[in-house]
């Protein structure tokens, strides 16, 4: 297997390879500017790697791979809209450097490109590469309107939301390595096996996010921190925030939704009850409860010992990040 950077370097060659017309450029500049920000590119990694964890060669599964990559791109130019937010990778959102209309156009047209990357594969694996991306598809869209649903839901339980970052998250990890897992024909209980890691590495991924978003250095990690205060989200900080105040969350809750605080005095005062509570070590040990369930679905994998070590040294890396 490569290094980690070396498929990263790879995917970014391919990226730039790909042409784009001309006209309309409104709608193409936008598909440009989004795919030209980089990014982790962790997602087109996991199928490169998981492919050739299984002996075959990643190019293989190299178009397969850009398209995951295009089609998580495109999820955020669409959650940037839902969300408001500003700011993405330390640059303006596509919907605020253009307009929400050309966002959702160019967005539609990227869903379209990675559909076409995923049939460019040896037709044996087409249908199950395209069935599985679709499946994902979906599933990611259903997170997204859990997502919406709990703004307006008064009680959000932490299972509602974790099943809400499966859908929306986790499961699109999941869909990375078993489709690399299926080009390189591994057998049923490996695919079954590397999905379930992807899922549980997801969680872990996004239970991390929920942290950044506080905690994070801005410049680094390329968001406002506190977006998710000023956006109301019912994360897993703030729902776990709930629970440990009991009696006393209203507090929490009446500053959390209100509309009439400035903001950075807002972000201030939730942030402090989170310190008061200790939620970055609480959230901490949920996010080694299932890196380390990740884990154990690798270690029961067929895998070589040096080729799961890849994927456990990427699992510490991702859950330990901080940007």
């Amino acid at each position: 297997m490569l290094k980690l950077s070396e498929y990263q370097q790879y995917v970014n060659e391919y990226l730039s390879r790909l042409e784009y017309p001309e006209t309309p450029h409104n709608l193409y500049e936008p598909i440009k500017y989004t795919m030209e920000q980089g990014g982790k590119r962790l997602r087109p990694t996991l199928v490169l790697a998981t492919c050739e964890a299984f002996g075959k060669d990643w190019k293989h599964a190299i178009y397969p791979a850009i398209g995951m990559e295009i089609f998580h791109n495109f999820t955020l130019i669409h959650d940037d809209i839902m969300d408001k937010a500003p700011i993405r990778r330390g640059v303006e959102t596509v919907y605020k450097k253009w307009n929400p209309n050309i966002a959702i156009l160019s967005g539609d047209t990227m869903f379209a490109i990675a559909s076409n990357c995923m049939v460019n594969v040896d037709s044996a694996y087409i249908k199950p590469v395209v069935e599985v991306f679709n499946k994902t598809a979906i599933e990611i869209c259903e997170g997204q309107q859990l997502d919406l649903d709990f703004e307006t839901m008064e009680n959000v339980s932490i299972d509602d939301y974790i099943n809400m970052i499966r859908l929306k998250t986790s499961v699109f990890l999941g869909a990375c390595m078993l489709i690399g897992a299926t080009i390189a024909d591994a057998d049923k209980n490996d695919c079954n096996l590397l999905y379930d890691f992807g899922v549980n590495l997801g969680l872990a991924f996004q239970l991390r996010d929920d942290l950044l978003d506080i905690y994070s250095n801005t410049s680094v990690f390329g968001k406002i921190n506190g977006g998710d205060i000023l956006s109301a989200k019912k994360t897993f900080v703030y729902l776990k925030a709930l629970e440990l105040l009991g009696e006393d969350k209203k507090l929490l809750s009446d500053i959390y939704m209100s509309t009439q605080i400035e903001d950075t005095k807002k972000i201030k005062k939730v942030t402090q009850i989170y310190s008061d509570l200790d939620i970055r070590s609480v959230t901490e040990k949920f996010i080694e409860k299932y890196s380390e369930k990740a884990i154990n679905q690798l270690q029961n994998t067929s895998l070589s010992n040096d080729n799961k070590e890849f994927f456990i040294n990427l699992t510490n890396d991702l859950i330990s990040r901080e940007y």
